[in-house]
């Protein structure tokens, strides 16, 4: 009798995420599971010799950060409480870490700041 295993959707997508920092796609990744994913998605770092840090994402999630040594030390640095209590210049060093899209960053710090007049995307694609 064959038996299946079903891959948790989690796991899957913390395998793309292994794949696309071995391929040198990103140099880090912010990853959110299920708490009940932890140990499966530490050991899977663990045995590839990949850094991470875990941080509590509310009561029943995990944030795991992962990827090249010198952005974890830094992570552990900058995430030192919830993603919702970082400052806007924390807020926007961790998106640019993690390569989201820079104007949308810039927008975003200028929206926490109070100086975005609603054109901020505006501005910056006509200044590239």
């Amino acid at each position: 009798m064959k038996t299946s295993t079903t891959i948790p959707t989690e796991m899957k997508v913390l395998m793309n995420h292994i794949y696309e920092l071995n391929k040198g796609v990103r140099q880090m990744v912010l990853f959110t599971c299920k708490k009940k994913y932890g140990e499966q998605a530490v050991s899977r770092l663990e045995s590839q010799g990949i850094p991470y840090l875990l941080q509590p994402a509310g009561c029943q999630n995990l944030n795991v950060y992962f990827g090249r040594r010198e952005c974890i030390d830094a992570i552990r640095l900058i995430a030192t409480r919830p993603l919702n209590q970082l400052t806007p210049e924390e807020d926007f060093i961790l998106g640019a870490m993690l390569g989201y899209d820079l104007c949308a960053q810039c927008e975003r710090y200028s929206k926490r700041k109070g100086r975005c007049d609603g054109r901020c995307e505006e501005k910056c694609y006509n200044n590239i």
